[in-house]
C-alpha cells in the first residue's frame, strides 16, 4: 500500500462522489478511501433509502414514478449531508448507484467545492465474481450485471475519473483516486 495522504491535509474540504454499478466495489473503496483521509466522513446514499419505514418503493429497471422520485429524495439528502461534511472541514465522500441522467444531477445537487467524480467500471465479469461473494445480492433473474453495466456506458455521461477496477485491489483502486481524483475527476 502506498502512503498517499501527504498531501491531503494541504487540500481544502471538498467532496468526492463514488459511483458505479451494484457489486462494483463502491462501498468498500468508498469507506477504504475514507479512512486514508485525516478528516473525511462517508456518506452512504442507500441509508436515506432505509430511513423510508412505510411506503418505500424500490428501483426496478420500468420504476415507477414515485420510485424515481424516492431516489431523486435520496441523491439530495446525499448531496446536503455531504455538503454540510464539507462546511464542518471535512471531506466527504458520497457513495451511491449514480447512472444515467442522475450522476450529473448529482454534480448539480452537491454545492461543496472541490468536487471529485469517480466511477467504478469494472467489466460485467468482475462484478458478476463480486456479486457471488456478496452476502446483500444487487441483482435478480430479470436484472444482471450486463443489463446495468449497460444503463452505465451507453446512457451515463463520461464525467470525471471512470476507473476499471477488474482487476485491482481496493489498495490499489484508492491510490489511484488519491492520485488522480482532484485532477482527472475535477467538477467545476
Amino acid at each position: 500500500m502506498t502512503d498517499t495522504t501527504s498531501s491531503a491535509p494541504d487540500r481544502a474540504p471538498g467532496v468526492i462522489v463514488v459511483s458505479g454499478i451494484s457489486a462494483a466495489g463502491k462501498s468498500t473503496v468508498a469507506q477504504a478511501l475514507a479512512e486514508r483521509l485525516p478528516r473525511s466522513a462517508h456518506v452512504r446514499g442507500d441509508t436515506f433509502r432505509r430511513m423510508i419505514v412505510n411506503g418505500q418503493e424500490h428501483m426496478t429497471a420500468e420504476a415507477p414514478p414515485e420510485a424515481v422520485a424516492q431516489l431523486r429524495l435520496r441523491y439530495r439528502l446525499a448531496a446536503a449531508s455531504a455538503d454540510a461534511y464539507a462546511e464542518a472541514g471535512f471531506t466527504a465522500i458520497v457513495q451511491d448507484i449514480l447512472i444515467g441522467e442522475y450522476l450529473a444531477e448529482i454534480t448539480e445537487l452537491i454545492k461543496s467545492r472541490p468536487l471529485a467524480v469517480v466511477v467504478l467500471a469494472p467489466d460485467p465479469e468482475a462484478v458478476a465474481r463480486r456479486e457471488e461473494k456478496r452476502a446483500k445480492t444487487g441483482y435478480g433473474p430479470d436484472w444482471q450485471p450486463k443489463d446495468l453495466d449497460k444503463v452505465l456506458r451507453d446512457s451515463t455521461p463520461r464525467i470525471g475519473l471512470w476507473l476499471d477496477t477488474s482487476e485491482q485491489t481496493v489498495d490499489e483502486t484508492v491510490d489511484e483516486i488519491l492520485k488522480r481524483a482532484w485532477t482527472d475527476g475535477a467538477i467545476s
